[in-house]
């Protein structure tokens, strides 16, 4: 480093405390970054690259950003999953003895961002640590540092386990033990980009500082380690008090439903498979909150479903309260839409980043608690009585906010008008001072235009200059001479000062100068005052966030009529006239065809489901998940009746994915889902499997579904929906007594089809896939050659012996259990396949299908023709459509 000039070398040696970070370093009123920094930095922000002399012969490179709108490249960086050490002068430069000291004041990274612009104001934004001191468990941390919530628990030592639940928290970036995170990056699925940095553990003095002893004392090893990591590196690159984060959240993994990666991908919980956006999720469904940590904390409920069922009921009593009173539920929306996010407000205080603004806002919230308070405790709620007993509604601290700040203070704390007249009374005499000394320079300005008789003299003020009378040239001969002291020359006219002038000047300014200081004086005692009292802001922030919670679940399940379920410890799924919630939402106007659903374990506990692509299939199964996943946080549910049982995990694998970067086929994709489903489901679990044994050739994948399904029958035993085009494993209702089948209902006439989106007893016979070809709007050529091509090969398979049919199940052993029949729809009483007419009456017969042996074989627009008559519901046409029917099968044959 020979030969740079001291301000590189300084800059060299910082840069060295953040290798791993681009380096703000501040010259003046700019923001530099040098050499490689800067390179990337051009290059990230599209900003020009320029050179430095350095003392060396070569330029150095650099580029820079104005401080003032530093905040917005810092975010972009940010966003890119950059970090940013942010450094300072921390002397003043005309009192430095050669280059000034400067230091990294604050580093940025993408899980400690606390600007608002950079925060999504209804998520989280979280960093998460693990570290593990064994090989028996791993210490998870979750903490937001924005609102100050801090989550710990601990999981026995397996990664998939650790994946799902730091999935739960999508975070931002990821701290801990490098062999952990070593692990991460190789095996890891995250949904969106995660930053992993390997850091070491906070000391034990300052971590015990921070928090008390006796939350410290109840962490096990490895949550302490992971509370250690995560508080470290905090502290590491904040460099600031964390007073906010002082309450460790400890729980249990077991306490909550379990959903990995792909299920809630798949179900659609916060965001869309297509474009990840919430709107289509069950979160935007959900979502009626009034506040973003409402808001917040609903998508934390969705994420995490309950296990505990007297908490479950404690949610649905709340709901049910509001859910029957809707002038309550009215009146409490209507307060909540005036309550700012506490909980960030409550981090800005903590961090040192509130302004007047802030305080005013917090100031507004608090002063509309006591009236919520009150509407919770008349809402007829034993839940809400409870929550808001006794509740400190911190209106001392709203008083001391509204006798300090300004009804409409600036957003900088450093310019002054913050502070209200009348509560620093030096304060006031300064403001006096200034005032009397601008009355005093206008009646100067008065005097003097009187004294010359110049009507154009005026006074003016610059920052170089101070105070000057400034006087066109063409009356220069009209001043008396003596008594002016030329300052500065225009082009057209010349600026003086007066003895006078200068000495009320000094006064004025000091008084300026003394003001804005002793301002932002006050205001910080204010904001420091406020910082000891976190602990009640946040009590208050939890009290309103569940609240608001409460009135969301209680408004959207008045509005779409939903319907209380009945939480059981038992096994049985009922659900009568079930309904996709967020489908039905998105239709608008158009009814919605409900379905019933009956998992039990004397009767059926698997459906295997059969039908026509677009007949409702996935629609149906998702719904069934997403049904169970609403009444386990609490909410009502889309159904005329339900019964749920507690529900561990939820294990979905719905539509075609490969991974392209791990060099997975989506075969192998499917078969890894099926794999951990295997490992990890209880009898207490939820299988949902669209298209079993798909992406394979048609004999593997028939053989791969029958075996998984009866794994899943024999040894599982868990509640199952399995959707398939293998038509010909209907047969496993005859050889496995606790799976039905069932089909997606489909009326026919002619050459149309009609989905009538019902689900049924028995099987479906065809897929209807060229026809849905059709619709897609492939060329008539293919579709008249897939036709063709479909009877000969349907031709071929029927002359050839042997089959899956052929294949002998598993029999499982006899059940120990006495069945106890319950009036409800048990789809394996009818094992034929049956198609509904559009104009079938309830409880109509159905039309057998013939059997086709024996038969001398007719060429193929004949048998067309002789599928088509089999078909005609002759007991419900009218006359004319029986002709319409005849005429048309008549031009075909003419054809």
């Amino acid at each position: 480093m020979a030969g740079y000039t001291p301000m590189i070398l300084q800059y060299l040696a910082i840069k060295e405390q953040a290798k791993d970070a681009f380096l703000f370093f501040r010259l003046g009123d700019f923001y530099e970054m040098f050499f490689d920094d800067a390179i990337n930095a051009s290059r990230e922000l599209e900003i020009t690259l320029t050179g430095r002399e350095g003392g060396v012969s070569e330029k150095i490179p650099m580029c820079g950003v104005p401080y003032h709108s530093a905040e917005n490249y810092i975010a972009r960086l940010v966003e890119k999953g950059f970090k940013v050490a942010v450094c300072e002068q921390v002397e003043d430069p005309s009192a430095a003895k050669g280059v000034v000291r400067r230091e990294i004041v604050r580093v940025i990274t993408p899980g400690t961002v606390m600007e608002a612009k950079s925060l999504e104001g209804k998520s989280n934004n979280f960093i998460v640590s693990v570290g593990s001191i064994s090989t028996a468990a791993i210490g998870m941390a979750a903490c937001d540092l924005s609102t100050g919530e801090l989550y710990v628990t601990s999981l026995v030592f397996n990664l998939d386990t650790l994946i799902d639940e730091i999935n739960v928290y999508q975070p931002a970036e990821i701290v801990g033990d490098e062999s952990l995170l070593t692990q991460l990056r190789e095996q890891a699925v995250w949904n969106r980009p995660v930053l992993l940095t390997a850091r070491e553990p906070m000391a034990e003095d300052k971590l015990r500082q921070q928090f008390e002893a006796a939350q410290l004392e109840e962490l096990n090893d490895a949550r302490y380690r992971a509370v250690s990591l995560l508080t470290g590196y905090l502290e590491e690159t904040q460099k600031r008090s964390l007073g906010h984060v002082r309450t460790i959240r400890t729980y249990e993994p077991n306490q909550y439903m379990i959903l990995d990666h792909y299920t809630r991908r798949n179900l659609e919980l916060t965001e869309t498979v297509r474009d990840r956006s919430k709107k289509g999720s069950l979160l935007w469904l959900l979502d009626r909150t009034q506040t973003s940590m409402g808001a917040r904390l609903l998508r934390r409920w969705i994420d995490k479903p309950l296990l505990n069922r007297s908490k479950i009921e404690e949610r649905y009593e709340a709901v049910d309260a509001l859910y029957r009173n809707l002038i309550a539920r009215d009146d409490i929306r209507a307060e909540l839409n005036h309550i700012y996010d506490l909980e960030r407000l409550v981090g800005r205080v903590a961090f040192g980043s509130a302004n007047g603004r802030d305080m005013n806002a917090l100031k507004s919230s608090i002063r509309r608690t006591p009236q919520l308070v009150e509407l919770a405790r008349q809402a007829g709620s034993e839940r809400l009585r409870l929550l808001v007993d006794g509740l400190d509604d911190c209106s001392d601290l709203a008083e001391m906010i509204e006798t300090v700040i300004v009804d409409e203070p600036p957003v900088s704390i450093r310019e002054g008008g913050l502070i209200r007249a009348g509560y620093d009374d030096y304060l006031d005499q300064l403001r006096e001072a200034s005032t009397n000394g601008k009355k005093w320079l206008a009646e100067l300005e008065r005097q003097e235009r009187e004294a010359t008789g110049i009507k154009t003299i005026k006074i003016g003020f610059n920052k170089v200059f101070g105070y000057y009378l400034e006087v066109s040239k063409g009356s220069l001969s009209l001043l008396p001479e003596g008594r002016y002291e030329r300052k500065q020359t225009l082009a057209n006219a010349e600026r003086f000062v007066t003895q006078e002038l200068k000495e009320k000047e000094r006064l004025i300014l000091e008084a300026e100068d003394k003001m804005v200081d002793l301002e932002y004086a006050r205001f910080l005692e204010l904001r420091d005052h406020l910082a000891l009292q976190l602990h009640r802001l946040q009590r208050l922030a939890e009290v309103v966030s569940e609240l608001d919670v409460y009135q969301s679940l209680a408004t959207v399940s008045a509005e779409r009529r939903f319907v209380r379920p009945v939480i059981t410890d038992q096994y049985n799924l009922v659900i009568e006239e079930g309904r996709h919630p967020v489908v039905e939402a998105v239709m608008e106007g158009v009814p919605f065809i409900s379905n019933a659903t009956s998992l039990r374990r004397e009767e059926q506990s698997m459906l295997l489901i059969t039908g026509p692509n677009m007949a409702g299939k996935s629609t149906y199964m998702r719904q069934v998940a997403l049904i169970c996943i609403m009444a386990q946080i609490g909410c009502f549910v889309p159904a005329k009746a339900a019964e749920i049982p507690m529900i561990d995990r939820i294990f979905t694998r719905i539509g075609a994915a490969d991974d392209l970067i791990g060099g997975q086929s989506t075969f192998m994709v499917e078969m890894k889902d099926i794999q951990i489903m295997t490992e990890k489901a209880t009898a207490s679990s939820l299988v949902i499997i669209d298209e079993l044994g798909r992406g394979t050739s048609t004999s593997e994948g028939m053989a791969i579904a029958q075996a998984v399904i009866e794994f899943v029958h024999h040894h599982i035993g868990c509640k199952a929906l399995v959707s398939t085009h293998f038509h010909e494993l209907s047969h496993l209702e005859t050889t496995l007594p606790k799976l039905a089948n069932a089909c997606m209902a489909v009326s026919e006439s002619g050459d149309h089809v009609t989905f009538l989106r019902k689900l049924i007893p028995g099987a479906a016979s065809t897929s209807y896939g060229i026809y849905c070809a059709r619709l897609a709007g492939l060329p008539d050529s293919i579709i008249d050659r897939s036709y063709v091509l479909l009877e000969h090969l349907e031709a071929d398979a029927s002359e050839k012996q042997g089959s899956v049919h052929d294949i002998p199940a598993v029999h499982a052993p006899a059940p120990s259990y006495i069945p106890v029949p319950e009036p409800e729809l048990v789809f394996k009483e009818t094992a034929a396949a049956v198609q509904l007419s559009i104009f079938d009456e309830p409880g109509a017969p159905a039309i057998a299908q013939p059997q086709e042996q024996g038969r001398r074989k007719a060429s193929p627009k004949a048998e067309q023709l002789a599928e088509q008559l089999r078909k005609l519901d002759l007991f419900n046409m009218t006359p004319m459509q029986a002709m319409q029917w005849l005429n048309e099968m008549k031009q075909k044959i003419n054809d």
